[in-house]
C-alpha cells in the first residue's frame, strides 16, 4: 500500500513472524503502523467458552487494523500470523509524521479503512441469515469478487472448513454438511479438498 522505501526513510523496520505468532493483543494500545510485505494476518477474538472467531484475513500489501490508530482506544481484536509473515513496523508518531508530510497517502488508508468496513458491513450481514448456505456464498462472494476470473468454479476458496467456520460463525460439522449439498446443487466444486467457487 505505502512504498517500502518510503516506509523505511521514516523509521520503519522490518519484524519476521511465525504462523501462530502474536503482532498484537486485544487490549494492547496500538503503537505501531503495520503493513504486510509477506503472508496473512488473521484478525480474530474469542468468545467466552473460547471459540475463535476470525473477523478477516489482511493478506500482502495490506495493514492490519489501520483505523485504530486514528483513536486513543486499544484493539478490539488480536492480530495472529497466518502464516509465515514479514511485515514492516513503523512507530505511530511516525506513521502520522509520514501523512502530515505526504497527504496523497490519506486516499490510500482510506481506501484500507473503507475495504475494511465494506467487510464487515458483508459478514454483519451474514449473521442475519439463518440459512449457513447463505452465510458461506455471502462469504464465498465477496472473496471471489476480489479476482479477475469470475466464471464457475474458477477460484479456490484459500480456508479450511475450521477456518470458514469461524468467518462464519458456524460449526465445522455444519461447514462440512453445506459445502457437500452445495457442491451436490453444483454450486461449487470440490477437489482434493479443496472447494472451487
Amino acid at each position: 500500500m505505502i512504498i517500502e522505501d518510503l516506509l523505511l526513510s521514516y523509521g520503519a523496520d522490518y519484524k519476521d513472524y511465525d504462523t501462530n505468532d502474536i503482532i498484537f493483543a486485544e487490549g494492547d494500545k496500538p503503537s505501531y503502523y503495520f503493513q504486510i510485505l509477506k503472508g496473512k494476518i488473521k484478525i480474530n477474538n474469542y468468545n467466552d467458552q473460547g471459540k475463535e472467531f476470525i473477523q478477516g484475513i489482511v493478506s500482502t500489501g495490506g495493514s492490519p487494523v489501520v483505523s485504530v490508530l486514528f483513536t486513543e482506544r486499544s484493539y478490539p481484536v488480536n492480530a495472529i500470523a497466518f502464516e509465515d509473515c514479514r511485515l514492516l513496523r513503523l512507530p505511530k508518531q511516525h506513521f502520522f509524521d509520514l501523512l502530515k508530510e505526504k497527504p496523497d497517502l490519506y486516499e490510500k488508508i482510506l481506501s484500507c479503512i473503507s475495504e475494511n468496513m465494506y467487510y464487515k458491513y458483508i459478514m454483519m450481514q451474514t449473521m442475519s441469515f439463518q440459512n449457513p448456505e447463505n452465510k458461506l456464498k455471502t462469504l464465498m462472494n465477496y472473496l471471489k469478487g476480489h479476482y479477475e476470473n469470475k466464471s464457475q468454479y474458477s477460484y479456490q476458496i484459500p480456508f479450511t472448513r475450521q477456518q470458514l467456520a469461524s468467518l462464519t460463525g458456524l460449526s465445522v460439522e455444519t461447514v462440512i454438511r453445506v459445502t457437500k449439498s452445495m457442491e451436490k446443487n453444483e454450486v461449487l466444486k470440490i477437489k482434493n479438498r479443496k472447494i472451487f467457487y
